[in-house]
């Protein structure tokens, strides 16, 4: 076993959990800052019409790429399996298994962005004078999708196999590169969000290229493995979409039911548009150590699932809540404390400042700790063979709950802005319920490894 690999079949949970996540947490960072930068370099040279474009922009681009990390998590929980029973020969037929599926979701997925993206952004009813820009955005980002869907393909493998070290240089690339060709294309060339674009797009083929290399120079060599041999991958494949499916939708069950609430501030103007737009950023970016923790849970279950230490997977679980819950206190208090000072980061005109500061306080409050809870235990289940019952967990958080009272907030109870992200807040409370129900009493307690 290579130092950049775990086994988490043996040792100290607690300890395992953190040295795993560090990494984790530093990769899905680095990722949202140079998310995070095409906002804060647009807004600057832009002003508010370009931070709207890339806001909506970017939400479109979370429901892309909600397809390509879903699948992923389907080649990390089949490769965390295999490296669980010991099969690592198996573990390289699943690599070239992931890339075959990554290559033929990315091509309709590309094709279908570059043609109806305005027809989307109209119907979230972006304001007009941000629609062009947003439209070039997407047209460009279109190129990119099978780099970002690859991407995250080889770093969730290799978070199968225990290894987070790698995938974070990777990115620590992509964030090098999209930080420099932002400033250089956006601030010194004037491109706006076409510049924006093309530094995610570079940045993403850089990170893919960094991956391929290190994993036909290691065990898992690609070119063991030629692409004439696809059909005797069968097994493979259909193992990876029974979990990446499933997984797949969703996350894009929740990032178009964020898509629809977008719409819902767009109809407020730009201001709360933007407002939104930047509390939603902050939001993610509060979410990120939990997103690290469900990751490790996630590749942790699998492994032991596979060895069929039941024991140990259930600890995995409690323990990955317990510091889920810790984490997000401590970025709770910072938010609540200085709201004021994280909006004027992004824009400093005064009706975005007051209608940020109120998304803050209401959605990133109570219900980020019934989030933490949720997503921890949606991301346990799949670890653990039962993405069924994550997807149903989303449906009933982002499609029944938070549609439903949102409209009742905002228009029944006529609260305006302010019911929309209540109505957010308190979606995600029955979820992390079942969430719980699942680790206590759910099936994947009855049976043995999986073959």
């Amino acid at each position: 076993m290579k130092k950049s690999e775990w086994n988490f079949t043996t040792g100290n949970i607690p300890k395992q959990l953190c040295l795993f996540t560090f990494p984790l947490f530093c990769s899905n960072l680095l990722q949202a800052l140079y998310s995070l930068t095409d906002m804060l370099v647009i807004g600057y040279f832009t002003g508010s019409s370009g931070l709207v474009a890339i806001s909506n922009a970017s939400m479109l681009c979370f429901i892309i790429n909600s397809i390509g990390i879903g699948l992923s998590i389907g080649g990390s929980v089949v490769a965390a399996e295999a490296y669980g029973k010991g099969a690592r020969t198996e573990i390289n037929k699943i690599i070239i298994s992931q890339f075959f599926i990554m290559m033929w979701i990315s091509i309709p997925i590309s094709l279908g962005t570059w043609l109806f993206n305005r027809e989307i952004f109209l119907f979230m009813d972006i304001p007009a004078e941000a629609l062009s820009s947003a439209g070039k955005y997407m047209d460009i980002t279109a190129i990119g999708v099978f780099f970002s869907f690859s991407c995250n393909a080889v770093c969730g493998l290799l978070r199968g196999i225990g290894d987070s070290r790698h995938p974070l240089f990777f990115i620590m690339i992509a964030s090098v590169i999209n930080i420099l060709l932002d400033l250089l294309l956006v601030g010194f060339y004037n491109w706006g969000t076409s510049g924006a674009a093309w530094a995610t797009v570079i940045a993403q083929g850089g990170a893919l290229t960094a991956g391929i290399v290190y994993l036909m120079k290691g065990d898992f060599a690609l070119k063991k493995t030629r692409c004439s041999d696809f059909f005797l991958l069968r097994r493979q494949i259909f193992d990876i979409l029974r979990t990446g499916i499933p997984s797949a939708f969703q996350m894009l069950v929740v990032n178009l039911a964020f898509l629809l609430v977008t719409g819902i501030f767009n109809r407020y103007g730009i201001s709360a548009a933007a407002a939104a737009g930047i509390g939603l950023k902050v939001s993610t970016l509060a979410g990120m150590p939990c997103w690290a923790i469900g990751q490790a849970v996630t590749a942790m279950s699998a492994q032991n699932m596979g060895a069929g230490k039941k024991d140990r997977v259930a600890e995995v679980a409690r323990t990955g809540i317990r510091l889920g819950i810790l984490v997000t206190g401590l970025t709770v208090l910072i938010i609540q404390i200085f709201p004021h000072q994280i909006i004027r980061c992004f824009n400093t005109s005064p009706e975005v400042i007051q209608l940020g500061i109120l998304y803050l306080r209401i959605f990133s409050s109570f219900s980020a700790f019934a989030y933490t809870v949720m997503y921890i235990c949606d991301s346990f289940a799949a670890g653990t063979g039962a993405p069924g019952l994550a997807l149903f967990n989303s449906l009933l958080e982002a499609v029944f709950l938070r549609l439903a009272l949102c409209w009742i907030f905002e228009s029944v109870l006529d609260y305006g802005f302010a019911g929309v992200c209540l109505g957010m807040a308190l979606s995600t409370l029955p979820p992390a319920m079942i969430g719980l129900a699942y680790l206590h009493w759910g099936r994947w307690r009855k049976g043995g490894p999986k073959d």
